[in-house]
């Protein structure tokens, strides 16, 4: 195999055991705050701001009455709340709350702060290559979830 293809292999393996990391990461977040992982999913999808209860349930892979069960669920819990969109005042929001807010991100702001000083050293440019990379990484996971998601099929 040659030097690239096994450095190109090495990376698929480093970022699998990365997914699986966070993946176990945010499985014991979600045991610390009593969450499900779609609860713990819907909670991160609110992170950049409210979202409609249909884009939450293709988020979260939920049907939309589980997914307004699950909203309700957070809802009791203070962790999330029901707004009026501003733009269009027939169409309700879900937002995350300052408690949603505040006890998810005590969960993950250790991984945040050590993050910053993993990547102090790392100069601008490589810093730019690496979000470019993950970027285009993401889009090409979503393209291919989409079509998974409409054919039921990878092909």
């Amino acid at each position: 195999m040659s030097d690239r293809r096994q450095l190109v292999a090495s990376l698929g393996d480093a970022m699998q055991r990365y997914q699986r990391s966070v993946q176990a990461y945010d499985d014991a977040v979600g045991r610390a705050l009593d969450l499900g992982p779609a609860d713990l999913r819907c909670l991160d999808w609110l992170v950049d701001g409210p979202k409609t209860a249909g884009t939450l349930a293709t988020a979260t892979g939920l049907r939309p009455a589980a997914t307004t069960a699950l909203i309700d669920r957070l809802e009791a819990r203070g962790l999330v709340e029901r707004v009026r969109d501003a733009a269009d005042r027939r169409r309700v929001l879900v937002r995350m709350t300052e408690e949603g807010a505040r006890s998810t991100y005590a969960m993950y702001a250790p991984l945040v702060d050590e993050g910053q000083e993993l990547l102090s050293g790392v100069d601008e440019a490589r810093l730019r290559a690496m979000t470019e990379l993950l970027e285009r990484m993401r889009e090409m996971t979503d393209r291919h979830a989409e079509h998974l998601r409409r054919s039921g099929s990878p092909d």
